[in-house]
């Protein structure tokens, strides 16, 4: 099989662009088509957990004052 014969998927000789790294949910090797995560499964259980608030990034507190200006 000929370079131009190969299909448009594959990544036999490929460098990857970054080194892999484990997977943020369970640890396993991360894959490029899912990158960071190792699986489509891991991908959504984050972005599960970011839909329902389990994550939450940290804001400036809300004072009392400022709500009743509003």
């Amino acid at each position: 099989m000929s370079e131009d014969d190969k299909p448009a998927g594959s990544y036999e000789n490929v460098t990857p662009l970054r080194p892999t790294r484990p997977c943020p949910e369970c640890g396993k090797p991360s894959t490029r088509d899912s990158y960071p995560f190792c699986s489509p499964r891991c991908r959504s259980v984050d972005l599960n957990r970011w839909l329902s608030d389990a994550y939450v990034i940290p804001g400036k507190p809300i004072d009392d004052s400022d709500q009743e200006n509003d």
